[in-house]
């Protein structure tokens, strides 16, 4: 294949790229085209008719052609497209096309048909049971992509190469996802955790079904379902990541996220906001209020698979992490860290003898625990 391959594919699953929409699925569903693993070949016949491990849309019997839209994961600028046609070799589109789109926020399905779609591939010959390689000569970033099959047919796998261009104003917006658990976020009430943990809110990484997310049972009543989290420290949140993805039929209408100051003050992060299905939502927040814990309600009910604060710690949630940190740190580990700071060693074990550490400290101490410079 041709080197374009090396390259990440941006519309996969696990990274986040979704196939929204689609105008037939008659066969096989459109959520295949993105799963990362290679298609695998099914014997089985359902009440449809044998089934694929692909999209795959019934015989056209009038004018036009069937397409599939896909959200990447990770926008950026595309190298070149794999149309797979694995295991199709008497139903596959004989052509092929793909078009490109940059949309801003999250759009409903309604809005992508008005987007600007610009040319990727033109309208191409594809062979079946192959996983045909197209490169694509593009300088362009885009978030959509749209392939279209002529007439119709089945395509396993549609891959998307390209170099990730974040957008400045996330990236901009704070490096530290104040939530994670990995970084001493907690999950420290919930309403209902019928069907998921609420702990997998705050996990590593992409969720990679509807089951590594947290789920609450169907409400029936008034109210709405809700998680309280405890930040690892308290920081000021300037993006807000709520990502939905797996939830198609159950994601929550909509959602709002509120923080609690030191002194349990509430502070609006994020008002009522609609959600899309299956979306990472990305949010930049006003950012000027540190906040200690976060409370993310969703209305009326409904699932989301993670949860991300991102943002950066107040010089008093520095200082305690650090704090924190250096007072669980067995003490040949605490001399350790220390010595390798230049602090003497007879400071230093003073300091560890004396732990918990309290009051002001000296520059080279006050820079590894408090963060000073």
């Amino acid at each position: 294949m041709s080197a374009f391959t090396d390259l990440p594919d941006l519309a996969r699953r696990d990274l986040g790229g979704a196939v929204v929409t689609a105008n037939d699925e008659f066969f096989a569903a459109r959520e295949n085209l993105v799963l990362p693993h290679p298609a695998a070949a099914r014997t089985d016949f359902g009440h449809k008719g044998k089934e694929y491990d692909g999209w795959e849309t019934r015989r056209r019997r009038s004018p036009g052609h069937d397409w599939a839209i896909v959200r990447l994961g990770a926008p950026g600028i595309v190298s070149g497209v794999v149309v797979d046609t694995a295991f199709f070799t008497g139903n596959y589109p004989p052509h092929a096309s793909v078009e490109g789109a940059a949309i801003e926020g999250h759009p409903p399905v309604e809005q992508l048909a008005k987007a600007d779609w610009q040319p990727l591939l033109p309208l191409s010959e594809l062979a079946g049971d192959t996983a045909n390689a197209f490169p694509v000569d593009s300088d362009r970033r885009f978030t959509h992509v749209r392939l279209s099959i002529h007439p119709d047919g089945g395509v396993a796998r549609l891959r998307v190469h390209g170099t990730v261009v974040p957008d400045p104003r996330l990236v901009d917006a704070g490096p530290f996802d104040l939530a994670a658990l990995e970084n001493g976020g907690r999950v420290t009430g919930v309403s209902n955790a019928h069907y998921g943990s609420p702990h997998q809110l705050l996990g590593r990484g992409l969720a990679r079904s509807m089951g590594e997310g947290w789920e609450n049972a169907r409400r029936r009543g008034e109210g709405n379902d809700w998680v309280d989290v405890a930040l690892a420290c308290e920081g000021v949140v300037t993006l807000a990541e709520l990502d939905t993805s797996w939830f198609l039929g159950n994601a929550p209408g909509s959602a709002a996220l509120t923080g609690r100051t030191a002194d349990g003050a509430e502070v609006t992060l994020l008002p009522r906001t609609r959600l899309q299905p299956d979306t990472r939502h990305r949010f930049v927040l006003d950012g000027t209020t540190g906040v200690q814990s976060v409370r993310l309600d969703v209305f009326p009910d409904g699932g989301m698979a993670r949860l991300r604060l991102w943002g950066r710690p107040t010089a008093t949630g520095r200082a305690e992490m650090g704090r924190r940190w250096f007072d669980a740190l067995p003490d040949v580990t605490a001399l350790e860290v220390l010595g390798s700071s230049g602090v003497d060693p007879g400071e230093a074990g003073r300091l560890v003898g004396s732990r918990p550490v309290t009051g002001v400290l000296a520059p080279p101490v006050a820079a590894l625990l408090d963060g000073n410079s």
